[in-house]
Protein backbone atom coordinates (compact mmCIF):
# COMPACT_ATOMS: atom_id res chain seq x y z
CA UNK A 1 0.00 0.00 0.00
CA UNK A 2 1.47 3.14 -1.05
CA UNK A 3 2.22 6.12 1.45
CA UNK A 4 2.47 9.84 1.13
CA UNK A 5 6.07 11.23 1.24
CA UNK A 6 6.84 15.07 0.85
CA UNK A 7 9.72 15.55 -0.97
CA UNK A 8 11.59 19.34 -0.25
CA UNK A 9 14.20 20.41 -3.23
CA UNK A 10 16.73 23.31 -2.81
CA UNK A 11 17.59 25.04 -5.94
CA UNK A 12 21.74 25.41 -6.28
CA UNK A 13 22.36 29.40 -7.20
CA UNK A 14 21.73 30.65 -11.03
CA UNK A 15 19.88 27.62 -11.64
CA UNK A 16 17.01 29.58 -13.75
CA UNK A 17 18.87 29.27 -17.13
CA UNK A 18 18.60 25.07 -17.10
CA UNK A 19 15.10 25.18 -15.04
CA UNK A 20 13.60 27.08 -18.11
CA UNK A 21 15.94 24.67 -20.51
CA UNK A 22 14.75 21.47 -18.75
CA UNK A 23 10.97 22.63 -18.50
CA UNK A 24 9.22 21.30 -21.58
CA UNK A 25 11.09 17.72 -20.25
CA UNK A 26 9.97 18.33 -16.39
CA UNK A 27 6.30 19.50 -17.34
CA UNK A 28 6.08 16.06 -19.76
CA UNK A 29 8.02 13.72 -17.12
CA UNK A 30 5.53 15.42 -14.07
CA UNK A 31 2.11 14.42 -16.67
CA UNK A 32 3.48 10.93 -17.01
CA UNK A 33 3.85 10.65 -13.36
CA UNK A 34 0.52 11.53 -12.19
CA UNK A 35 -0.62 9.19 -10.89
CA UNK A 36 1.68 8.92 -8.21
CA UNK A 37 1.43 12.76 -6.90
CA UNK A 38 -0.94 14.26 -4.20
CA UNK A 39 0.36 17.48 -4.93
CA UNK A 40 3.87 19.65 -7.14
CA UNK A 41 4.68 23.09 -7.27
CA UNK A 42 7.65 25.18 -7.34
CA UNK A 43 8.88 26.96 -4.15
CA UNK A 44 9.53 30.62 -4.49
CA UNK A 45 11.01 33.04 -2.44
CA UNK A 46 9.97 36.60 -0.96
CA UNK A 47 10.75 38.17 -4.14
CA UNK A 48 8.67 35.30 -6.53
CA UNK A 49 11.75 34.03 -7.79
CA UNK A 50 11.83 29.83 -7.75
CA UNK A 51 13.94 28.60 -5.19
CA UNK A 52 12.94 24.96 -5.25
CA UNK A 53 10.28 22.58 -5.86
CA UNK A 54 8.01 20.70 -3.46
CA UNK A 55 5.64 17.51 -3.91
CA UNK A 56 4.04 15.10 -2.27
CA UNK A 57 4.25 11.66 -3.81
CA UNK A 58 2.58 8.26 -3.29
CA UNK A 59 5.12 5.83 -2.61
CA UNK A 60 6.06 2.15 -0.81
CA UNK A 61 9.24 3.77 1.01
CA UNK A 62 11.35 6.87 0.97
CA UNK A 63 13.56 4.94 -1.59
CA UNK A 64 10.94 4.63 -3.75
CA UNK A 65 9.95 8.18 -3.92
CA UNK A 66 13.55 9.17 -4.33
CA UNK A 67 13.55 7.02 -6.86
CA UNK A 68 10.77 8.59 -8.95
CA UNK A 69 12.45 12.05 -7.60
CA UNK A 70 15.95 10.89 -9.73
CA UNK A 71 13.93 9.91 -12.93
CA UNK A 72 12.94 13.85 -13.03
CA UNK A 73 14.51 16.06 -15.96
CA UNK A 74 15.27 18.65 -12.79
CA UNK A 75 17.18 16.12 -10.66
CA UNK A 76 19.64 14.83 -13.82
CA UNK A 77 20.23 18.38 -14.90
CA UNK A 78 21.64 18.10 -11.04
CA UNK A 79 19.77 21.76 -10.31
CA UNK A 80 19.07 21.09 -6.80
CA UNK A 81 21.80 21.86 -3.45
CA UNK A 82 19.19 20.36 -1.16
CA UNK A 83 16.45 16.96 -1.00
CA UNK A 84 14.84 16.43 1.72
CA UNK A 85 12.03 13.44 1.62
CA UNK A 86 9.87 12.54 4.44
CA UNK A 87 7.01 10.41 5.41
CA UNK A 88 4.09 12.85 5.35
CA UNK A 89 0.64 12.28 6.75
CA UNK A 90 -2.27 15.00 5.46
CA UNK A 91 -3.95 15.71 8.81
CA UNK A 92 -5.99 19.01 8.94
CA UNK A 93 -6.79 21.92 6.16
CA UNK A 94 -8.97 22.52 3.55
CA UNK A 95 -7.43 19.78 1.20
CA UNK A 96 -8.24 17.02 3.54
CA UNK A 97 -11.93 18.15 4.15
CA UNK A 98 -11.14 19.39 7.75
CA UNK A 99 -9.65 17.42 10.32
CA UNK A 100 -8.75 13.89 10.53
CA UNK A 101 -9.21 13.70 13.94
Amino acid sequence: MSKLYAIVTRDKPDVMPIRMEKLKEHLAHTEAGMDRLAIAGPLRDEQGQICGSMLVVKAESAEDARALLETDPYFKADIWADIQISAFSAAAGDWVGGKTW
